[in-house]
């Protein structure tokens, strides 16, 4: 074989060789090696596309301002553009959860009867978050792993957007300091969509103006309480869209379910809610989602209950 053979051989094989590059906040970058034409822009795979004329749009107006006053279930409070400290009483009794008409790991729904609780109205902001580091000096997981942490290009400017690249354990820390812990899986969905069975925390008709993701085009996160027109039964704002949520429980079957999935098990946390990055189907109040305890993406925060 001659030296043309194995220059063309190589030449071949670096055509054809691709990789997958994990990034920060999920997914994979696909790199394609040299080629004669034009340089491929990359791919992040498991989010939609983002298309060069597909131009984020204005941030949605700056909420107005409003007492501290705790409001009562059902009413609808107005938002605030103060760090939020305010919670809402979720009161007891049943509601249905989970879906028999989506994905399989929502079925089967089924009726469960809750004690009262109370749930934040917002998700825990950039600036809650800093006041919380600033007394006790806590370094998150991403930080003690050499990562971007959730303050810089996260945080600047953005005192009263929710806190992001924290991970479950950072969200317990914070919730154990203002002797709170995160809301089971069961508490987050009934105070996302009462006692009906409603789809959206809305209502069950899809409406990109009353949630911050995909659809709504601002691509990246906004302020709690930007869409009074969203909110729950309770109240409780953000609870489709904006960023994902932590809450308590491990990533388990439901009782009755025969389905197996193989991110069942104690090594994954429920993650509810959608993110701003997420279509219709995944900010439904039943979706269910889940990552490691020390996963941190710039669209995943948590809220606290008690």
């Amino acid at each position: 074989m001659g030296r043309k053979f194995w220059v063309l051989l190589v030449v071949s094989l670096l055509f054809l060789t691709s990789c997958e590059i994990e990034v920060p906040g999920g997914g994979f970058l696909t790199a394609t090696p040299l080629s004669t034409g034009p340089t491929p822009t990359p791919v992040i795979i498991g989010r939609p596309e983002v298309k060069p004329t597909d131009t984020p749009v204005p941030m949605p107006p700056t909420p107005t301002p409003r007492p501290t006053s705790t409001p009562v279930a059902g009413e609808t409070p107005a938002p605030t553009t103060q760090p939020a400290t305010d919670m809402v009483l979720v009161p007891a009794g049943p509601f249905l959860m989970g879906s028999d008409a989506d994905d399989p790991d929502e079925a089967p729904q089924h009726q469960v009867d809750l004690p009262a609780f109370e749930i934040d109205l917002f998700e825990v902001t950039n600036a809650q978050f800093a006041a919380f580091v600033e007394v006790t000096g806590y370094q998150t997981d991403a930080e003690k792993g050499g990562e971007a942490g959730w303050h810089g290009f996260y945080a600047e400017g953005k005192d009263n957007h929710p806190v992001v690249k924290v991970s479950w354990n950072d969200a317990v820390a914070y919730c154990q300091w203002l002797g709170k812990r995160l809301p089971t899986e069961a508490e987050w969905e009934k105070a996302a969509r009462g006692t009906d069975g409603r789809v959206y925390p809305w209502g069950n008709e899809w409406d990109a103006s009353r949630l911050n993701s995909y659809q709504s085009g601002y691509r990246g996160t906004t302020p709690v309480g930007s869409f009074a027109g969203g909110v729950s039964p309770y109240g409780v704002f953000d609870m489709a869209g904006n960023v994902w949520e932590w809450t308590a429980d491990w990533y388990l079957p439901y009782p009755g379910s025969s389905y197996q999935d193989p991110y069942f098990g104690e090594k994954n946390r429920v993650t509810r809610g959608g993110g701003w990055f997420e279509e219709p189907p995944q900010v439904r109040t039943s979706n269910r989602n889940c990552t490691t305890p020390t996963a941190a993406n710039d669209d995943l925060g948590f809220r606290c209950a008690r």
